[in-house]
């Protein structure tokens, strides 16, 4: 495989983990967040705002790339980091999770999945090799191989089987990605809530042998508690030398939870898709700014932040934009959520270098307890 991808382990604290990944397009530390850039764009945001919030990546999506504008065209137009004006890392999901979210008529089989695209109906074809083949087009920095994700709860026989699936599917990804060449390949580990299954899955996995390794499969139903079992479990069976993907997590204590037990990367739709409508995250935990108490309120958001959407803007008036339904209040606290995420995972490669990681964690929990009522 290419070395135009490396990870170096910095400094651990107990379990915690600060590193740092390198990639043709620039080092990315870790423990890192990626902002979700599904349709090659974060959702309000120019690529300069976006990386002002402290962002090293950002993930974008196969399954509707792939369908719109297309892989192709992309590739003829220079790459997905030229088309979208971003320099800078880039993931890119293989699809697996919107074919069976999005897509109501689909046909799984050994050699890929068959679905009807949510945009006009037509039928499409993906397998392993064109999920690679895909994301080689686009030119990402990093790329997953294809999988089955189950909704949870689901019957052991079908977490066997998607797990199963999955391993021969990541097989094929990795002789692809061998064949058309890249940057990086991430497999996925599967298993849903089993963790025999989830520990088949990882040793199979890293006897392949993989830049890197993600959990999948969670964030879909099951409660924190169940999640972080599974977390605690895969992470430490995982190769110590290989950075750790958790896809699609979560809230703030979510990744801070996970981080304790040995995740370096993470993304979620939360801070983007809740800064649309009207949620802000914080060090004082999630503040809704559609509730009327912030109508006469001139306090900023967090005085203290490093952006200025938090810092420049009263609560009233991110009130009255939310309620009238402007654009740019979901701008701006699309970028104060970004902000906060990216400010927290600095805080915590601090703290992991510092090894104060325990107490910055009791720390951020009092502060989201504690809420921002009388906060100043």
């Amino acid at each position: 495989m290419p070395d135009a991808f490396s990870f170096r382990l910095l400094a651990t604290d107990d379990a915690a983990r600060r590193g740092e990944i390198a990639t043709p397009h620039g080092a990315v530390a870790t423990p890192a967040f990626l902002p979700i850039g599904t349709q090659a764009t974060v959702k309000g945001l120019a690529p300069e705002a976006v990386r002002a919030t402290g962002a090293d990546i950002v993930l974008a999506n196969t399954y509707h790339l792939m369908l719109r504008p297309g892989a192709e065209r992309i590739a003829s137009l220079g790459g997905l980091h030229r088309f979208m004006n971003w320099p800078w890392a880039i993931l890119t999901d293989s699809g697996g999770f919107q074919v069976m979210s999005l897509s109501h008529l689909r046909k799984i089989e050994d050699k890929g999945v068959t679905f009807r695209s949510h945009l006009d109906g037509a039928m499409v074809e993906l397998s392993p090799e064109r999920a690679i083949e895909v994301q080689h087009l686009l030119g990402s920095d990093i790329a997953m191989q294809l999988d089955e994700c189950l909704q949870l709860p689901a019957s052991q026989g079908e977490l066997q089987r998607a797990m199963q699936l999955s391993l021969a599917w990541a097989e094929r990804s990795k002789r692809a990605f061998e064949r058309t060449g890249g940057t990086a390949l991430f497999a996925i580990v599967q298993g849903g809530d089993d963790l025999r299954l989830r520990a088949e899955s990882a040793r199979v996995l890293t006897e392949m042998g993989f830049h890197g390794y993600a959990i999948g499969g969670l964030a879909v139903g099951e409660p924190q508690q169940v999640m972080l079992r599974i977390v605690e479990a895969v992470a430490s069976a995982l190769p110590a030398e290989r950075p750790r993907y958790l896809m699609g997590v979560g809230t703030p204590e979510d990744i801070v939870e996970a981080v304790a037990r040995g995740i370096d990367m993470f993304d979620c739709v939360l801070p983007t898709r809740n800064g649309r409508h009207g949620l802000a995250f914080t060090r004082f935990g999630p503040i809704n700014l559609k509730n009327a108490r912030h109508a006469d309120d001139p306090r900023p958001i967090d005085e203290a932040s490093s952006s200025r959407a938090a810092r420049d803007f009263s609560r009233a008036y991110l009130h009255h934009l939310v309620k009238a339904n402007e654009m740019l209040g979901a701008i701006l606290l699309t970028t104060v959520n970004l902000a906060y995420y990216q400010a927290l995972m600095a805080d915590m490669r601090a703290a992991i270098a510092a090894g104060t990681f325990a107490d910055f964690r009791a720390a951020a929990r009092e502060s989201w307890a504690r809420g921002d009522v009388s906060c100043s």
